[in-house]
């Protein structure tokens, strides 16, 4: 069965839509500024961060719950994405679950994936099949890794469609003031670092045939998942050798048989060199399914690192790109969570 990607909606820094954020990624359009939040060294951090009135107001109703300052912010974050990604569905399909990937680097405290699923349904309004939702706290590939099971709960046909999304916000002062003491923040003194940001996307999934009796517009194939851990990851003890991500290509790539070599990697590169090391061992590995001039694209240089919005909203560019023509495929998208996981999908283009 193919699964196909029928919509999907992005909010980033650089665009409050799919459209003008790829827009934006495309001609390079960095929006990242200083805030009125000072570091160690007593410097604004800079950040990027979605504009305030491009958002939905939160819900009169949690207005008055006990909400941290962070998850109120998630909310709104994830209304604006996820209404558009489910405007295309017709009313008579009823509520889809989700599955939502949510922040591995926590506040004061934790966020309750559950919980978090029942207060977005709540503030977004949107029909959203509860019982068979789920969120995970992985980051950045979390999205990716949901996508493997969204593909599975499709092949068992147990629902017609399926969203896949995620969503963060690394602006807040206490993820800041620890990754800061941890010198991974970027400013004057850190080059090898990162620019912390926020963002919302998901994807809605279904078979190339129930996108057909629908008549809906499909973005892209999905023609493989694979998963991988790298033990050697950002906070272990145990040596990086890079194993994660290759054998996470190897599995995708070998199963997948690309109709060609890729042409167009989106990478979750953030600015830590880490990571650039880690996809320079996956692709050495895997040479023989890459194109020589392979193009690599890796837009947190425009809008930051996206914590566990990451991979959706790389997958939705990658869609977007393949869909439009401006991208080749086979297009490789993969996110890479600071704590091991490793995620990545093979997108093909429509014929």
């Amino acid at each position: 069965m193919d699964t196909v990607i029928v919509s999907a909606g992005v909010v980033t820094p650089i665009g409050l839509s799919l459209e003008e954020t790829a827009a934006s990624a495309r001609a390079r359009v960095a929006r990242l500024r200083e805030i009125d939040w000072y570091d160690r060294r007593f410097e604004p951090f800079i950040v990027g961060t979605v504009p305030d009135d491009g958002l939905p107001p939160l819900d009169d109703a949690l207005a008055q719950e006990p909400l941290q300052f962070r998850e109120a912010r998630m909310l709104r974050l994830a209304h604006a994405a996820l209404e558009q990604a489910l405007a295309v569905l017709p009313v008579e399909v009823g509520p889809v679950p989700l599955l939502l990937g949510l922040p591995e680097h926590h506040t004061t405290q934790p966020i309750d994936g559950q919980r978090f699923l029942t207060r977005l349904a709540q503030q977004s309004k949107a029909a959203l099949d509860l019982k068979r939702s789920a969120a995970a706290s992985r980051g950045r590939a979390a999205g990716v890794m949901a996508l493997k099971q969204a593909v599975a709960r499709l092949e068992r046909e147990e629902c017609k469609f399926i969203v896949v999304g995620g969503v963060d916000s690394l602006v807040d002062l206490y993820v800041l003031g620890t990754l800061d003491l941890q010198k991974r923040i970027r400013g004057e003194t850190i080059s090898d670092g990162f620019s912390p940001s926020e963002g919302a996307a998901f994807l809605v999934l279904a078979s190339s045939k129930t996108a057909e009796t629908h008549s809906l517009k499909v973005l892209a194939r999905m023609s493989g998942t694979a998963l991988g851990r790298e033990t050697g990851h950002f906070y272990a003890e145990e040596p990086y050798l890079g194993d994660g991500l290759a054998d996470a290509f190897t599995s995708l790539l070998d199963a997948a048989k690309p109709s060609a070599p890729i042409g167009c990697v989106y990478a979750s590169f953030n600015g830590e060199r880490y990571w650039a090391r880690e996809f320079g061992t996956a692709r050495i590995r895997n040479t023989k399914y890459f194109a020589d001039d392979v193009q690599m694209e890796h837009p947190a240089e425009c809008f930051g690192d996206l914590g566990a919005a990451f991979g959706p909203a790389l997958a939705a560019l990658a869609a977007h790109g393949v869909a439009n023509g401006y991208r080749r495929a086979p297009c490789l998208t993969y996110a890479s969570s600071d704590h091991g996981d490793r995620a990545a999908i093979l997108l093909e283009a429509i014929a």
